[in-house]
Parts: C-alpha cells; structure tokens; sequence
C-alpha cells in the first residue's frame, strides 16, 4: 500500500473505539482504518464482558472485536493494517496521515483511536499469560468475579491501592507487590491507612515478580525479595500489573494539545488560560470529542479523561462519527461560502 489515498473518514487506531467508528463512518461515507498492529487493540485480553448489551451471558473481548471488525468490512470499510501512522499534517481543507510504508492518507475528518500501552514487567512468562490470568489494567472491572481468590497485584501507586481495596470485598487475600521500599508518595494518607487496616491485604514492598507459571494459564508467580535475594513461590490465578501506561501519540507530538503524560485533550478541556488554542480557527468551540485540531476527533483511552472500559471505547468511537458528520457538514457549508 504506497502512494496517496483519500477518503472522507480515516480512523487511527483498530482497537474497539476505532472499530466502532468504522462501523459508524462506513454508513454514508468512504472510511479507511489504520493500525499498526492488527485488530481488536487490547481488547482481546479481556476473558469476559459482562455488561455490553445483548449478551446475557457475556462476552469474550477477542469476539466482540472480531465481530465489529467483520461488520465494518462487511459495510465498507477498508484496512490498513500492521501499517503505523508516523506523521500527520493538515491543509487546503483535509488532513494527511503517513504511515509507515510511506503511504498518505488523506481525508476530512480523522479520527484518533490508537489507544496506550501498559507498561509491561518484561517478564516473558508473565507476559505470555497475558488475558490468561495476567491482566494489564488500571482499575478492576469485576471484583466480584473473584470471590474467594488469592488475587496479587503489581504496583504502588493510588490506582494499585485503591484496586487492593475494591478487590478485598470478595477475594479471601490480596497480595499488593511492591518493588520499592513503601507504597508511592503520591498515595493518600488517608488510603494508604486504609490498607494497611484492611484485614485480608497484605503489602510485600522491596519485592518483585520474577516469573509466572501455568500450563496455558496462571497458577501461581515466583517473588523475589530484592534485599535478600530470596526466592518464593505463590499460588494464584489472578495478577493485576498496575505499572502506569503510555498513549501511543508520539507521532503527534507537536501536531496537537496533549497532557503531560501525552493522552490527547480534547472538547472544553482545550480552555486554558481564558482562551482556547492559538490556532482554534472557526467561529465555534470545540465539540466534546474534538481536539485543538478541527475535525479531528479522540475516541478510547488515548483521550485525556476516557473511562478505560471496552464498553466505553465502544460508545466514544460511534459518538466520535456522531459529532464527525456535524463537523462535515459545517465544514462543506463553509466551503460553498467561501470566496471564489
């Protein structure tokens, strides 16, 4: 896939937000979906959804993704795959995406779902059961499916303890792993007490997991203790790596308004300072998913506030297309009156 491509919608992004928005951009519009890797994002390593409407007994990530992908094919949409975005840049009225091959993609609207990346242990082990016991998360979804369980948890920031918290209410232990000397400062006193009063929780600090075991699926993890050297096993079929994640927007870095931590910032939160972004240039504020570059939109976690569900990522991405089409429409009425 080399040379240039233009179309009305270009999604970025294949995971759920950008599958839903193909599905929504397909209906009525020429649509294109990149993605560096293939489709489904994270959502795969997600065992069971429970709560997206129409399935009584749940959901598996893997199917759920697998069939938003078949229905944007099905209406239309077409894939770029294992092919990054790597630059963006916008004029004469349309913006142009490259990727990696060197294709450019040009198109009206775009919209930008390349989710993050959790920060891994670099545990090969570990990672490989990864969806099979391992969960890369930053909060818990379902606490309650854990009832009884001796859960362990990576991490030591408020995230990590809050998560230690909600999972204490159903699992008998809760093991919180810490590589450091104590829980992170930026913890609150008043959490952090509630932690260490929690009966069934236990904080193992200058500690860290050295491997994870199981055929086909976690049955237990090796610690570590960093000052003695010793080595331990555990028993568990649950571990929650709570290590922070990245937004994959490096490639916009300068293009548009991100965070601190480089997640996108998008709709009224582009008011800063009295006033919103120096180059903002129409006569309207932003819509609620757009960012400091007109029509283009933010769906999913790589969106500075995003609620860091599948079910959510889902509803921004159709959302992002709903407020796309106005954008559109906006944009071709000041074509037509524009001078000639």
């Amino acid at each position: 896939m080399t040379g240039s491509l233009s179309y009305d919608v270009a999604v970025i992004g294949a995971g759920p937000a950008g599958l839903a928005a193909a599905v929504s951009a397909a209906v009525g519009l020429k649509t294109t979906v990149v993605d560096a890797y293939g489709a489904g994002g994270s959502a795969p390593a997600t065992p069971v959804i429970h709560n997206y409407p129409g399935f009584l007994d749940g959901v598996s990530g893997a199917e759920l993704t697998r069939r938003i992908y078949e229905q944007a094919q099905r209406l239309g949409a077409s894939f770029a795959l294992t092919n990054p975005a790597v630059g963006f840049s916008t004029g004469r009225g349309a913006h142009t995406v490259t990727l990696a091959d060197g294709t450019a993609i040009s198109a009206q609207v775009l919209v930008i779902a390349t989710g993050m990346a959790y920060r891994t242990l670099g545990v090969a082990s570990v990672d490989k059961l990864t969806g099979s016991g391992v969960t890369y998360a930053d909060a818990v979804a379902e606490p309650a499916s854990l009832a009884g369980q001796e859960v362990f948890i990576v991490g030591s920031t408020a995230t990590a303890a809050q998560a230690a918290l909600d999972l204490a209410k159903h699992a008998s232990n809760v093991t919180v792993v810490v590589r450091a000397g104590s829980m992170d400062a930026s913890v609150p006193a008043e959490l952090a007490k509630e932690v260490d009063r929690t009966r069934n929780i236990r904080v193992r600090v200058n500690t860290q997991v050295v491997e994870g075991f199981g055929e086909g699926r976690l049955e237990g993890v090796r610690l570590r203790h960093r000052v003695s050297g010793t080595i331990e096993a555990a028993r568990t079929r649950a571990l929650f790596v709570m290590t922070g994640a990245d937004p994959n927007t490096e490639w916009l870095k300068g293009s548009m308004q991100r965070d601190d931590e480089g997640y996108l910032v998008t709709g009224t939160e582009l008011w800063r300072n009295g006033q919103w972004p120096q180059d903002w240039p129409v006569e309207r504020v932003p819509l609620l998913l757009e960012t400091s570059v007109p029509r283009v939109f933010a769906a999913g976690d790589v969106r500075r506030g995003a609620v860091r569900r599948v079910t959510s990522a889902i509803l921004e991405g159709m959302l992002a297309i709903t407020l796309a089409r106005h954008a559109l429409r906006e944009h071709a009425q000041r074509a037509v009156g524009a001078p000639s």
